[in-house]
């Protein structure tokens, strides 16, 4: 079996699983791509109602007995989201303002995490209980890695690779949250006659392409943790 300890047994320019973290690299920016054009292309098309997103966030959590979380506009291209602890909704620049089928989907996708939140949906209960432990985990994870291989120490690259795996974790639990805010965001649009027709046909889109980057970064972290436990999982007998 290989010393994984020797000096210059990882060539990084030449190292085969490196192939892992390339794959992942690129369908997280080909799904990137995606949710940018999607995105882009529903923000032209604009809703018949003509009402603003944040005004259907504001109809959509009063409807939904909500009234204890504020709506607020944030800086940045698709940088929305809900905030439980402090109880706001934050829309982007692109999204506080616009009739277009796009933000109103976005809007209505944040408001699905307000609802979830107020009627005690056990994922996202349990995401926001282990985001403590990820943001631990991912901090530490490679810096115990890298003390692991300068003192050779198997029991210190174990643990560093565990400490990554609680992201993965991490976005498991998510992937549940965010289809479950996008289905509770379109079923809302359709009964309450905000978005009509074609209007949801290109909400469902929008917030496909988006779910779709969960999807995939979640991949990627697979891939990576493949290529941690491929490189460091098992114990060297030499």
């Amino acid at each position: 079996m290989p010393n994984y300890f020797m000096p210059g047994y990882y060539n990084y320019y030449f190292d085969p699983t490196y192939i892992l973290v390339i794959i992942g690299a690129v369908i997280c920016m080909i799904a990137s791509a995606n949710v940018s054009r999607t995105f882009n292309k529903y923000s032209r098309v604009y809703t018949t109602r003509g009402v603003a997103a944040h005004q259907v966030a504001a109809q959509i959590l009063q409807g939904a007995g909500i009234h204890d979380v504020r709506i607020e506009r944030i800086q940045g291209n698709l940088t929305d989201h809900y905030d439980p602890r402090n109880k706001v909704l934050r829309l982007s620049e692109s999204v506080y303002d616009s009739v277009s089928v796009a933000a109103v989907g976005v809007a209505a996708h944040e408001c699905g995490h307000a609802v979830q939140h107020n009627v005690g949906y056990v994922p996202i209960k349990l995401r926001n209980a282990v985001v403590p432990v990820v943001n631990l985990g991912s901090k530490l994870s490679w810096p115990v890695i890298m003390i692991g291989l300068v003192l050779g120490s198997m029991g210190l690259l174990q643990i560093g690779i565990l400490l990554f795996a609680f992201t993965l974790v991490f976005q498991v639990i998510t992937l549940p949250v965010e289809f479950n805010a996008s289905g509770r965001a379109l079923r809302i649009l359709k009964e309450r006659g905000i978005l009509y027709g074609e209007e949801v046909s290109g909400a469902r889109r929008v917030l496909g392409a988006a779910a779709m980057t969960y999807v995939t970064s979640t991949v990627a972290t697979v891939l990576q943790l493949l290529r941690l436990v491929m490189l460091f999982g098992r114990r060297s007998d030499d």
